[in-house]
């Protein structure tokens, strides 16, 4: 029986952590505007902006030799920009909020610890890997957007991802459930090929980075006046990642296949059904940045578009563990009865 305080707590912990997820993925969406605009160096210097906290909306509030002060890093290459600046501190600023959000999470997981402690470790785990990010981030600002920092960023961000998704579905477990008609052997064929999307979604993600790599350099050379002729100047990793979809698609249809033959109602049915959309959108995203010269919009969908297609293989697969393990929980009380 549940104490209407420890109900009450709970609430409050599945409804931060929920926030909390959002937010991680508007700092996402967000990151995807910072690259496809080219606002990465919007603000040259971290934590300030311009040396300043608020960041300067006209070049008369900077000092007239300001590309002197900031350009020596950049090697004389920073103009400032306000539209970039803004783009880039609100990146920040929605960086600094999910942190606050994934310590609430941490701070609410406390109060039951007693109940459930998985909460609790799972919340620190958050926060340490959110930690970790934002000094990340820092470090992307400091070695002049160095490539492998930032698909590490990108990275770390979805192991945030799927800790504060750990936390949300363990707080869930009462509430949601998979069909009782759904046998041991469909769930460990759903478990064992949601492993095997998340990991093939994980590899287009980096390949993804690889041709957003290629991309920069283009962009550096051309220009962003110059957007029919990006396509035409990437070379094998845009083949590879454009090919590589076709095997991830398939593996989609296969999970989201089996989803719908062994499941007929329950939380990971309506998973099943979000999954189908999600890859709609990202193949009509992908074909869009392909053949519509990588319209500045379509970037950050398609990274956010991506993350959340892990996070919900991530939630398929905990569900189909948890399922599992309710089983064999249930098998020892029959035995040891």
């Amino acid at each position: 029986m549940i104490s209407s305080n420890n109900r009450t707590d709970l609430v409050r912990f599945r409804t931060l952590a929920l926030l909390t997820v959002l937010i991680i993925y508007l700092l996402i969406l967000a990151g995807g505007i910072v690259r496809g605009t080219g606002s990465g160096m919007g603000c040259p210097d971290w934590p300030k902006c311009f040396g300043q906290w608020v960041p300067p909306t006209n070049i008369n509030q900077l000092p007239p030799n300001y590309q002197e002060i900031y350009g020596a890093k950049l090697k004389g290459e920073v103009i400032f920009n306000p539209v970039k600046t803004w783009i880039e501190y609100i990146n920040r600023l929605l960086g600094v909020l999910s942190g606050f959000f994934v310590f609430a999470t941490l701070v609410s997981s406390i109060a039951l610890f007693k109940r459930d402690s998985s909460l609790f470790w799972g919340s620190l785990a958050a926060f340490l890997l959110i930690g970790a990010n934002g000094w990340l981030g820092s470090k992307v600002v400091s070695t002049e957007l160095a490539q492998y920092l930032i698909t590490a960023h990108l990275l770390l961000a979805i192991f945030v991802v799927f800790a504060l998704l750990y936390v949300w579905v363990k707080a869930n477990k009462e509430s949601w459930s998979m069909s009782e008609s759904v046998s041991s052997r469909h769930t460990r064929r759903i478990r064992n090929v949601a492993m095997a999307v998340i990991a093939l979604t994980i590899v287009q993600l980096i390949l993804g980075t690889e041709v957003r790599d290629q991309l920069d350099a283009i962009v550096k050379r051309l220009g962003y006046d110059n957007r029919q002729g990006w396509i035409d100047q990437l070379n094998w990793p845009f083949y590879v990642h454009r090919s590589f979809s076709l095997l991830v698609l398939g593996a989609h249809l296969y999970l989201i296949h089996i989803i719908r033959t062994a499941v007929k109602n329950g939380i990971v049915k309506t998973f099943g059904v979000i999954l189908v959309a999600l890859v709609i959108f990202e193949i009509v995203t992908g074909a869009v940045m392909g053949y519509f010269a990588v319209p500045a919009f379509a970037q950050p969908i398609h990274i956010l578009l991506a993350v959340m297609l892990v996070g919900i293989q991530f939630m398929i697969l905990l569900l189909t563990s948890q399922r599992a393990t309710e089983r064999v929980d249930k098998m020892v009380s029959l035995q040891s009865s």
